[in-house]
């Protein structure tokens, strides 16, 4: 089974494919006296892409929660209008309820595009190309001169790009809950739903068919503590 996951939301359908790109930047030198070099760099962004249905009514045994198309749309016009990176999570789930490994990057929305097809009947199709973002930092350089007639550089601190990630771990013991998690690490026990989105993945394979409320931990799991 997979779920998954765009910006904390969860796709109604998991996607029949997917497909990531990861493109190498090395480069071929020529050298004078010893032929050619292979230069090995870091490699470039991932690139994914996808297609999802958006069902136009509740009637499917396969979605999750449900919600109209409008919905999921919206939501997309906003990454792409927002210009601000967001988290795109595939968890993989064994028929047999064991967690397999998660797909967990940040992304930016680089295109999207939606399309009627008669054999979907009133259903979407959404097709989505996404692109791995990287933070960054600048530093400014701000030179002045000296009492003595010379110059000095000053760096100034950088400025980092939205959405570092970041945070230190916890593992859950006993007699532990969310709120109080929050309120120890984060200091407002209010701020658990951060936690918990922070966690989204980790804690909804936990808590899946058990009955208990997707907020619920339990002793031994690692949580990120944003």
């Amino acid at each position: 089974m997979y779920r998954f996951y765009i910006d904390e939301t969860e796709l109604p359908v998991a996607p029949g494919a997917l497909n990531l790109k990861i493109r190498g930047a090395n480069k071929t030198l020529t050298l004078i006296n010893d032929g050619e070099i292979n230069l090995l760099k870091i490699p470039g962004l991932t690139e994914i892409d996808f297609d999802f249905l958006l069902p136009m009514s509740e009637g499917y045994s396969f979605c999750g929660e449900y919600r109209r198309p409008e919905y999921y749309l919206a939501k997309l016009e906003r990454l792409m209008t927002g210009r601000v990176p967001f988290r795109f999570i595939v968890s993989r789930i064994s028929p047999n309820g064991r967690r397999l490994f998660d797909t967990n990057m940040l992304v930016s929305l680089e295109d999207y595009e939606v399309s009627e097809k008669a054999e979907t009947g009133p259903d979407i199709t959404v097709s989505v190309k996404l692109k791995q973002y990287r933070p960054y930092a600048t530093k400014l350089l701000t030179v002045e001169e000296t009492a003595d007639g010379g110059y000095a550089v000053r760096i100034d601190q950088p400025r980092e790009t939205p959405d570092r990630p970041n945070g230190s771990r916890h593992n859950v013991t006993n007699g532990e809950c969310l709120w109080g998690i929050a309120k120890k690490f984060m200091g407002d026990g209010a701020k658990y739903k951060d936690l918990y989105y922070a966690n989204k993945v980790l804690m909804d394979t936990a808590n899946d068919r058990t009955g208990n409320p997707w907020y619920t931990v339990y002793p031994g799991q690692e949580l990120i503590i944003p």
